[in-house]
């Protein structure tokens, strides 16, 4: 397989080390990485020789070069698109994470982009690629058209005080907390159970929002937090700070496993052409600014 060059933009941040992780399992050459930081030893462990700067306007030299096949955005949320569009002039098909913009109305700009430029924007959906998952919509399709499922879903993830005074923590740079931590869970939901047709939110703060998503298929009750009290107690007493529930029907679906390997296994997807495009990330992006404006 022809080994396909690299450039990184957000190397420093959380979900970088899934990149990093998935470009050298993919056999990719990772050439040179941008950060506003410059924590990043964590390269020594995958492309110890790749180049680094913390200029953007640096990093953009090494994209005009036009020895980029990819640039992997792991960015905060609020500057993905800026720095898509950049890629896609460059030169560069992207592969972007999740949300890839925060405004349904940048997804027609993205489009543009590409379709002008001839390049390919692809995004991080991996839970459409989990076995469980996978099976999980199988047995909904084939359960007839007029078949409705009751949903839960929780997702707690415990964060510090830290996380209220980064960006993450600031609606105008992350989406908010169903952005943040919750887009990828809510893509799923879509890609299952169908298109939105209401919305009811019961509990919306900094910390939680929770409510009812009515769907085509199901309907779906959820709770998403970054506040520890939310944790069942079995979690707590096991010392876990991350709690994941999928039920359908009262059945729990076991998909808490897996995970490491999923941003290995998009890469693979969009390596072979087959990733997950702008069209793919619409009803989701769409889905999570409704709840942003509800919760305003």
């Amino acid at each position: 397989m022809e080994i396909k060059n690299f450039a990184l933009t957000g190397v420093a941040g959380f979900i970088a080390p899934r990149h990093l992780k998935a470009i050298k399992e993919t056999n990719g050459s990772l050439l040179v990485c941008h950060d506003l930081f410059d924590s990043v030893g964590i390269l020594d462990s995958y492309f110890p020789c790749c180049s680094f700067t913390s200029s953007f306007e640096e990093f953009e030299k090494y994209l005009e070069a036009g020895n980029i096949d990819y640039l992997s955005i792991c960015t905060p949320n609020h500057v993905h698109k800026k720095h898509t569009i950049s890629g896609v002039q460059y030169g560069c098909d992207i592969i972007c994470e999740k949300p890839l913009v925060l405004n349904s109305s940048d997804i027609y700009s993205l489009q543009e982009e590409s379709e002008q430029y001839g390049r390919k924007i692809f995004t991080i959906l991996q839970l459409r690629l989990h076995p469980a998952i996978i099976a999980l919509r199988e047995k909904v399709l084939s359960a007839g058209s007029d078949k409705r499922f009751d949903v839960d879903l929780k997702y707690i993830t415990m964060r510090g005080q830290w996380y209220h005074a980064s960006w993450k923590g600031d609606t105008s740079r992350s989406g908010g907390l169903a952005t943040n931590i919750g887009i990828h869970f809510f893509d799923m939901l879509l890609w299952i159970f169908g298109a939105v047709q209401d919305i009811e939110i019961v509990t919306s703060a900094p910390d939680v929002v929770s409510g009812v998503l009515n769907l085509e298929k199901a309907d779906v009750k959820f709770l998403l937090s970054v506040n520890g009290k939310y944790l069942p107690a079995a979690a707590v007493e096991a010392g876990k700070r991350t709690f994941r529930s999928l039920s359908m029907e009262k059945t729990e679906i076991e998909f808490s496993n897996g995970f490491d390997d999923l941003h290995t296994e998009s890469y693979r997807k969009i390596l072979a052409g087959q990733g997950f495009t702008i069209k793919d990330a619409r009803p989701s992006i769409e889905l999570v600014e409704r709840i942003r404006n509800i919760t305003a």
